[in-house]
């Protein structure tokens, strides 16, 4: 049996959850009553939880988002819609696995789906690049994006990686310009985009997918320009100071919303997404939901006006002379 992954906040949490289930199990072998005792320590667990789980500091909140069995783009697509059916190449060079994109169907509603996808395990995780995607991603992204203006279908971005794959290789077939090329031409599709940040959105590698009319955060994912291991390293030449950096970054989803660079925080299952995937789902529906319907009743020039306006204000600020 996999053993599950414990961060090292959460160890509290989790050794009360295996005492109260070592005294469950040693109760129903034996005739003694420990009922009073599992009570106390389960009313205890409710108490510890919340002191957990209610005050996470960034750096937790970079552990959850990095979490191995944290859900995936496909997991999400799974839950959320029905009919999907994936394309695979970028016509050009090849097909990469580390962005999945296709059509579905949304409450019968025709919508193209396109994310970043990470491995369950490490053979998966190897075939998947670790879900750094290189050139051929982000153009059989921008392919599939392209084809859903055509059709007048909204697209929806699942955004979950590291960072754009930064090898030599990825480099000598256009990484940057590949990426660049996404973020100019996401700025004028005349259909809407909805992303959604759902663990980890690391440098132009989530941009590459983040430019969206309506953009949306899990509550313990993060969103920055740089890992906080690349931003000490910068800073003080030392990647060991990345949780004095994620603390200083402001790449937590109460950061985003706060600066405006986000529109709205999904709340998480307590303990996180992984905890139980069909129930943070229904946390994602009605999100999307509520997005497609005011998106879809706007016209094209006004859907670009919208978002125009949207990136205009991002990063804007005043000061007093």
């Amino acid at each position: 049996m996999k053993q599950k992954q414990v961060l090292e906040f959460e160890k509290p949490v989790m050794e009360l959850r295996e005492k109260i289930a070592e005294l469950k199990e040693f109760t129903s072998e034996s005739d003694m009553d420990l009922t009073d005792e599992i009570r106390t320590l389960e009313a205890r667990l409710v108490k510890v939880e919340e002191d957990v789980y209610g005050n996470m500091r960034p750096w937790d909140r970079v552990q959850m988002a990095r979490h191995s069995e944290r859900p995936t783009t496909l997991d999400y697509i799974n839950e959320l819609f029905t009919n999907f059916l994936e394309f695979h190449g970028d016509r050009l060079y090849g097909d990469d696995e580390a962005i999945v994109a296709g059509i579905a169907k949304y409450n019968d509603q025709p919508v193209t789906v396109i994310g970043h996808q990470r491995g369950k395990d490490t053979k998966e995780n190897i075939r998947r690049n670790f879900g750094m995607p290189h050139p051929e991603g982000y153009r059989k992204a921008l392919r599939h994006m392209k084809q859903a203006e055509k059709f007048n279908r909204p697209i929806v971005c699942f955004i979950d990686t590291k960072g754009a794959y930064p090898g030599k290789a990825a480099e000598e077939r256009g990484q940057s310009e590949a990426i660049a090329r996404n973020l100019m031409e996401m700025a004028g599709l005349k259909v809407p985009v909805i992303c959604f940040v759902i663990g980890e959105g690391g440098s132009g590698g989530a941009l590459g997918l983040g430019v969206g009319d309506r953009i949306h955060m899990l509550e313990n994912s993060t969103y920055s320009v740089i890992s906080p291991e690349g931003a000490a390293a910068l800073l003080w030449k030392d990647s060991g100071q990345a949780q004095k950096a994620a603390e200083t970054m402001m790449i937590t989803s109460y950061d985003l919303k706060k600066l405006e660079v986000i529109d709205e925080i999904i709340p998480e299952i307590k303990g996180g997404a992984h905890r139980d995937i069909k129930t943070q789902a229904t946390y994602i529906a009605p999100v999307l939901e509520q997005s497609l319907n005011y998106l879809k009743e706007l016209t094209p020039d006004e859907l670009l006006e919208e978002r125009w306006e949207k990136y205009k204000k991002i990063g804007s600020y005043t000061t007093d002379l």
